[in-house]
């Protein structure tokens, strides 16, 4: 590391609080461990975890950069003693532990990847945190399978367009929930077979009558408490839903349980970032077994709704909770 700066910048957030904490500063880059590439980082995406974090309620694990960011695209600038696919040069993207809100980011070689043939860095960037969750709930825990229906909420954010798409590619019928008529038409475009437009229309009704009364197999919901009781009435025989967010609540009181043992349906979830790095790194290789073709291919691949240099990280922010955009939102950090 010795041709590399003493120091990078940063996007700090202080002890918490609103977009406005988050702040340019200075710091020592990241030392790669053993197993971890150190990326000069070109762009990162900004996820809803960002947001938690920079609030306070979403603290990084032990051992983690305290830097927000979960993912990046750029340049492998130096490699760890355990590191054996990457070397200093190569175009990767990674979905990190954290810190990628920075010039310079390490992250593990298992979880990084290389990317997609006739990518950018900035649609690279846009890639990880989306791709890896995508695939590890609605294809792993939900088990969706090519000619099942799913019924994806949120459709128009990073996660639903990921889903929508993936789920289509994989031969799967899908339904998409959104929240005005643009981001239902943006679903549509997106390949949804239809979309619901939860504030004018009840999505439980929708999708009892877009499936002749059967209901859909796979829920991919980040809203939990408030859409549980719809959501159990949703699920055909056998059906799943899959949790991977509370913007709707955590706790569900007076929930009718009996769907769940007369319809045999599994309720799951999960959260990426506590799992180990060969956890994540399984899911790695599986998007660049499955996936990695489809996006070089064109037959899927992020939305980008705007982009932000690194500074202006606070406004990315206010955009992300504003909830206006369609796909994600990225902050370019160098040419």
């Amino acid at each position: 590391m010795a041709s590399l700066p003493q120091e990078m910048s940063f996007i700090a957030h202080g002890a918490g609080g609103g977009p406005e904490v988050l702040v340019p500063a200075r710091g020592p880059l990241p030392v790669p461990q053993a197993d971890e590439v150190l990326i000069r980082v070109i762009a990162t995406g900004v996820n809803r975890p960002d947001v938690a974090q920079r609030s306070g309620s979403y603290p990084p694990p032990a051992g983690a950069s305290p830097i927000i960011g979960l993912e990046c695209a750029g340049e492998v600038v130096a490699t760890g003693a355990a590191v054996t696919r990457f070397k200093a040069g190569d175009r990767v993207c990674a979905l990190t532990n954290g810190g990628a809100y920075a010039e310079y980011c390490a992250a593990p070689e298992a979880q990084t990847l290389p990317w997609p043939a006739g990518f950018d860095a900035l649609r690279a960037a846009a890639l990880p945190e989306t791709y890896f969750t995508v695939w590890a709930n609605l294809f792993g825990h939900g088990r969706l399978a090519a000619g099942e229906t799913a019924l994806v909420h949120g459709g128009s954010s990073g996660i639903g367009v990921t889903a929508i798409q993936l789920a289509k590619a994989f031969g799967a019928r899908v339904f998409a929930t959104a929240g005005s008529a643009a981001k239902v038409e943006a679903c549509l475009r997106l390949g949804a077979d239809a979309a619901i437009d939860y504030r004018t229309q009840d999505f439980a009704t929708e999708v009892k009558r877009l499936t002749d009364g059967r209901g859909v197999d796979v829920i991919l919901d980040m809203v939990g408490a408030a859409y549980l009781p719809r959501n159990l009435r949703c699920l055909a025989l056998d059906g799943r839903l899959v949790i991977i967010a509370f913007l709707g609540g955590h706790q569900a009181d007076a929930v009718d349980l009996r769907p769940i043992m007369v319809k045999r349906l599994t309720v799951t979830g999960s959260t990426m970032r506590p799992r180990t790095t060969a956890q994540k790194g399984e899911i790695a290789a599986a998007l660049e077994a499955k996936v990695w073709p489809l996006l070089a291919a064109g037959r899927c691949g992020p939305e980008i709704f705007r982009s932000f240099p690194l500074a202006q990280a606070a406004e990315a922010h206010r955009l992300m909770e504003s909830s206006e955009h369609i796909g994600k939102i990225m902050l370019e950090v160098a040419a």
